[in-house]
């Protein structure tokens, strides 16, 4: 089952052009990036796929403003992006609810206005119960159930902004056992299709990609180029995973071989 497209809006919450990074200069410079060119509209779940090294981290920590670009234009339409990372990073001192709010705190949300949002959030990602809880007494879906809330509370701002969410994920699920990140991606998507928020989702999982994503999006081998992409509603989801894998072998063979 892959995510509708019903509510893709029209417009562009992020636009990459011409974008590279290199990182280092002369003979020990490495380009992690080069030419990439893409777009995510409002609304809208794009999953980007590649081989590990392929730069697909550093394109999230460009978009992110983590770091800047060497070349190229990165044009935001959004609020300030929130990032979700592999390992939850939560406050251990805090509790779920307090590692929520704390983006709240900073962004100038008032007491009650917090405090209806988390539970809202805690609501909405099944853990109203587990507010009073520290991360240690958390399993780690649990963690990354909190970790998610956390990312959608940093895109609230306060007095009403119109700018379109994006959130950044990068490879959230890829610690947990089969079974539990099977669970979050299904628990992803009807967050996702309860909110307007743009999504720009990191994986090498090419099953996780067609299941998540509204459009995948595969980069070559480093340096990082966009070589294709696919929207999940072209075909079946079999068959297009085989299409994708066949072609991201293609690349990666190819890559091996120069």
């Amino acid at each position: 089952m892959t995510a509708t497209l019903e509510h893709v809006q029209s417009g562009t919450a992020v636009s990459l052009s011409g974008v590279s990074k290199v990182f280092g200069q002369g003979r020990g410079a490495v380009v992690a990036l080069d030419g990439v060119d893409l777009k995510v509209a409002p609304g809208e779940f794009v999953c980007l796929l590649g081989a590990s090294g392929c730069g697909k981290t550093t394109l999230l920590n460009l978009v992110a403003g983590l770091d800047a670009p060497t070349g190229g234009e990165i044009e935001l339409n959004t609020s300030r992006p929130a990032v979700m990372f592999q390992e939850a990073a939560l406050m251990p001192w805090l509790t779920a609810a307090r590692n929520i709010e704390l983006p709240l705190r900073l962004a100038g949300f008032g007491k009650a206005d917090r405090q209806a949002k988390v539970a809202e959030l805690l609501d909405l990602v099944r853990l109203s119960g587990a507010g009073h809880k520290r991360p240690h007494e958390l399993s780690g879906g649990m963690r990354q159930r909190v970790a998610l809330a956390r990312s959608l509370a940093a895109t609230q701002r306060v007095r009403g902004s119109d700018a379109p969410a994006l959130l950044l994920m990068d490879e959230p699920f890829a610690a947990l056992d089969a079974i539990t990140r099977d669970v979050l991606q299904g628990e992803l998507l009807r967050v996702y299709e309860r909110t307007s928020t743009a999504v720009l989702f990191v994986t090498h999982d090419v099953r996780e990609a067609v299941r998540l994503g509204q459009r995948v999006v595969l980069l070559s081998s480093r340096p990082g180029r966009v070589v294709q992409e696919w929207s999940t509603q072209d075909s079946g989801s079999e068959g297009l995973v085989e299409q994708i894998t066949a072609r991201l072998r293609e690349v990666i063979s190819t890559h091996a071989k120069s």
